[in-house]
């Protein structure tokens, strides 16, 4: 019988493979539509992506795969959860037992509408046109709604969607952890309001050349370990990541020639990513064990590299003169301790991308309440532009001058990536607690920044985090790495320790 089961592993392992074989297909279709795809292209793209998303959703979703799966369920394979097959077959059944609640007519239409509305967002943002946008977005927030009712859900349709993105999450619970944020660090934002020194954000505004970024950049991706050679950066309206194999990742960023931190700080972030998927086990690409966790444990690596590391004192002992050198006309004369200051400054901004750590997560707690009102119906997509303005002016104490500053300036409604916000916090907070467990045991970690040796802690996040693939939970992966349950206390200390003196204050 071990035997059997073992042979039927294999084919369900060799059948899963097959299909991200054709996964990665589409994300490279998707990657050249936001990147090089012709505008008169686009439609005949979007026809491309339903026709593979439908195959793939029937491969996902065949008899077959079920059958194989009800004789593992239960099988010795099976009893260690966290180990590789435990892991696989756990997680192969949570998939299962999801998609086939959803018929492939309904994912076909649901990935027309997401590769048309992208499409739309982009026309529309460049004009400043959200009422052209909003038919697009009105009809992806009912499809979301009917995908929540089939999947089911214990207390909100909102559930079953944030589930899709960090598995075992509910919105009761994330609400609670993005309400203790909210308060802790309120005070802080207050005490900075009230503080007469000023960070030199001029530093930041001055001529910084595209293509002086653009190295820049590459360096900097380099250093801290993203691999150029089994990935590539390039340009595009909204930054990303994106992994099309166990050896291709793609990542992209935008250039301000006016704004230095726009490009380098999303460069950084999407590294973050970039080195996570490039992180996990090739040989387990298309399996779970080779899978990243989830949307906020990504997202706790590439905010550990643009923030923990990417704004600390250490890093810019380090990179500021190598600035220096591809910006002389900006930098020449200047210190690095006020470079340091300017990219840590706090101040409420209109753009996400660009928040300053200590303001970031209002800006996704207003999407969170905003997109959990229009799902339940209690705020209608027209009314969405006024409702962001109004949040803004009562969480930030300012107000968009325009839609493409304002409810635009986001591409993941238009990519139905309705549950996906609320990641973003949980990754913050996930990546503070990392932090701290990192610098305990790699003990001099601030002398190895300050040296540009990035190595030791991205081999310590390779094996701690990515190499573990999808073998945990997010709560558990906290848990086992750390030893302590998730809390945002690492986070709130670490910003105060680090802000108050830059202000003064400490």
């Amino acid at each position: 019988m071990q035997d059997r089961h073992h042979e039927t592993l294999a084919q369900l392992c060799a059948d899963a493979r097959e299909t991200a074989l054709l996964e990665s297909i589409e994300s490279l279709l998707g990657w050249d539509e936001r990147t090089y795809l012709p505008p008169a292209a686009g439609a005949y793209r979007a026809e491309q992506i339903t026709y593979l998303s439908g195959w793939i959703h029937r491969r996902r979703t065949a008899p077959q795969i079920g059958e194989w799966l009800d004789e593992l369920r239960e099988s010795p394979l099976a009893a260690d959860l966290h180990s590789d097959t435990g892991a696989t077959i756990r997680e192969l059944d949570r998939e299962y037992r999801r998609l086939v609640k959803l018929p492939s007519s309904f994912v076909e239409e649901l990935t027309r509408a997401t590769v048309l509305g992208q499409q739309c967002w982009t026309e529309a943002r460049q004009k400043n046109d959200f009422a052209g946008f909003q038919p697009f977005l009105e009809r992806i927030f009912s499809l979301k709604r009917e995908q929540a009712e089939m999947w089911g859900y214990p207390s909100e349709p909102y559930d079953a969607l944030l589930d899709d993105f960090e598995p075992g999450a509910e919105t009761a619970t994330v609400a609670q952890t993005l309400d203790g944020l909210r308060s802790g660090l309120a005070p802080l934002v207050a005490e900075i309001a009230e503080c007469n020194r000023q960070a030199p954000c001029d530093l930041l505004t001055r001529h910084y050349p595209r293509a002086a970024q653009q190295a820049f950049g590459d360096e900097a991706a380099a250093a801290i370990g993203f691999d150029f050679s089994r990935g590539r950066l390039d340009i595009t309206h909204h930054p990303f990541c994106s992994s099309l194999g166990p050896d291709d990742c793609r990542i992209t960023t935008r250039y301000d020639e006016q704004h230095f931190s726009s490009a380098f700080f999303g460069t950084l972030h999407e590294a973050g990513h970039g080195m996570y998927d490039q992180g996990l086990r090739t040989e387990q690409f298309g399996l779970p064990p080779g899978t990243y966790i989830s949307l906020g444990i990504h997202e706790s690596q590439s905010r550990l590299w643009e923030n923990l590391v990417g704004r600390s004192a250490e890093f810019w002992q380090h990179f500021f003169p190598i600035a220096q050198q591809h910006f002389p006309a900006a930098l020449a004369g200047e210190r690095w301790e006020s470079f340091w200051f300017a990219v840590n400054a706090v101040r409420p901004s209109l753009i996400r991308v660009e928040a300053d750590e200590a303001t970031y997560n209002l800006h996704i707690i207003i999407r969170f309440q905003l997109e959990r009102a229009v799902l339940s119906g209690e705020l209608a997509v027209a009314d969405l532009p006024q409702a962001w303005n109004d949040r803004y002016r009562q969480y930030l104490g300012i107000e968009p001058p325009s839609d493409v500053d304002g409810v635009l300036q986001d591409i993941h409604w238009s990519a139905g990536l309705v549950g996906y916000f609320p990641t973003y916090s949980l990754g913050n907070v996930y990546a503070a607690q990392f932090f701290r467990q990192a610098e305990k045991e790699l003990g001099d970690l601030p002398d190895q920044l300050k040296r540009g040796d990035f190595a030791p802690l991205k081999q310590w996040l390779n094996r701690n985090i990515h190499q573990r693939g999808r073998c945990y939970r997010a709560v558990e992966l906290v848990q086992q790495v750390t030893g302590q349950p998730l809390s945002a206390e690492p986070m709130i200390e670490g910003l105060r320790n680090k802000l108050l003196p830059l202000y003064g204050l400490a």
